[in-house]
Formats: C-alpha cells, structure tokens, sequence
C-alpha cells in the first residue's frame, strides 16, 4: 500500500467514526431529549385509560417509551405471584431477557448480522404505573435475534380471584433496524398484538399452568396505534385475563384451562 493510499484510507476510517459518534449522540442522546421535550409539553399525549365500572378502569391501555413515547399497548394480564408468573412462563418455553444498553444495541446488530442465536437478548424499557416493566421473557425464532416473541409484565395493585395481576404488552419482533423516531437500534414490531396475546394464553394452557381465561371486552377503544419507534399495531381491542395456578396446584395438561371467553 502507498502513502497516498494509506492515508486515504485512514481518512476514510476517521470519517467512519466521526458519523458513528455523530449518530450515537443525535440517536441516544439528542433525539430523546427532544421528544420528552415535545410529549411534556402536549397535554394531549397522555396515554388512553379505561374508563366504566370494570376492576381494570383506570389504568393505562398503551405503555410509554423513556422520552415519553406511546409504546406498545397492554393486550394479555396474568393472575398470580411472581414466582407463579415466572415458572408459569418458563415451562411455557419463554426465556428471561435482558435489559437494554447502548452495548447491548450494538450485540444485536452484530449478532443479526452473524445470525448468531441469543435467548435472553435484551429489550428496551417500556413504562406503565410510572415505572419500566417488573419481568420480560421472549421467545427467538430460529438462529437470529432478528426475530423473536416478546412480552413485558407489571406489577399492579389490581386483583382477580384474589390473585395479583400482571398486566403485559406482547409483541412479535419482525426484524432489527434504526427507530422510526429517534434512529436507535430496535426490533421493529409486527402490527397483529392479539395474535401475540392469544399465543401466550394457549402456550400457557398447553404447559398446564392455567385456571382459566376470562376477556375484558372494550378494554381498548383506540383499536390502532403506532409504539416508540414508529411501528403500527392494531388490535380486536380484548384483553385476556390469565388465572395460573397456584403454588400448591401442580401443573396438569389436560386442558382444564378452557377459555372462558
């Protein structure tokens, strides 16, 4: 290699880098900033709550990213302990997943480029009752990252038979790439959530971890939206309420938990 030719090159490596930091502080840094800015001061941005007489009235139908974002909407509810919610979805086949950092990002785009398989790879902070979620477990497709069922749950105050109640967003993540709104890394989300929903009541039920299912109808009555980063979803507007059994019941599979629907 030439003189002329070696420093050509690292005039190219420097403006690599020099557009990679630029697009690290605009992504993560700038682009947050301005939309927090932006849904602070829009007092019509506030996330949609039920109304009526139902146990659920009250509480957020769509989560809300960190800069204040729509986010997913609330679609499936699990009633029980968290140590019930926690081997309930493990037996099912859902791993634990990580949180999510700026080195985190970066490993699922190297790790979708190398189609390198990851169970617990991270997700993003969602936010219901004023906090990020309590528990996420996911499901990878294949030997990618690039895919893969995900749910988030939180802990509320609400009960159901006198259980607890989780109240979860369940996505499918379709592939990877940059934020519609802010240009970070992220799963881009497919548009059909109840189909994530009905999975999971039917996946729990096959494990032999299910009571009952009962459905909340209306429990949205913004039936479409966009998340955080942009991707739209659409539901049938139902939410479905999981009873798990309880610590002391033992698993069965026998399909004793019917839909009540």
């Amino acid at each position: 290699m030439t003189p002329v030719e070696r420093s050509r090159l690292r005039k190219g490596l420097w403006w690599v880098l020099s557009l990679l930091v630029a697009w690290g502080v605009v992504a993560y840094l700038v682009a947050p900033r301005l939309w927090e800015a932006y849904f602070g001061s829009d007092p019509d941005s506030a996330a949609p709550k039920g109304a009526g007489t139902d146990s659920f009235a009250g509480i957020d139908r769509v989560t809300r990213t960190s800069d204040e974002h729509p986010g997913d909407p609330i679609d499936v509810a699990l009633a029980g302990a968290e140590e019930e919610v926690i081997r309930a979805m493990t037996a099912a086949g859902w791993f634990p997943a990580d949180p999510i950092t700026f080195d985190s990002s970066v490993r699922i785009a190297i790790d979708s480029v190398l189609r390198r398989p990851d169970d617990e790879a991270p997700v993003s902070s969602l936010y219901l009752f004023g906090r990020k979620q309590d528990l996420a477990f996911e499901q990878p497709v294949g030997d990618s990252p690039r895919q893969r069922h995900h749910v988030r749950f939180w802990r509320s105050d609400r009960e159901r038979a006198g259980r607890l109640v989780w109240f979860g967003a369940a996505t499918f993540d379709e592939r990877v790439g940059l934020s519609y709104t802010t240009g970070q890394v992220t799963h881009h989300i497919g548009p059909d959530v109840d189909a994530e929903r009905d999975r999971i009541a039917s996946e729990l039920q096959a494990a032999g971890w299910v009571e009952g299912v009962s459905w909340v109808d209306g429990f949205h009555r913004t039936l479409e939206g966009r998340n955080g980063g942009g991707d739209p979803w659409r539901t049938d507007g139902r939410l479905a309420v999981i009873l798990l059994r309880t610590r002391g019941g033992a698993p069965t599979t026998t399909g004793s938990g019917a839909s009540n629907r």
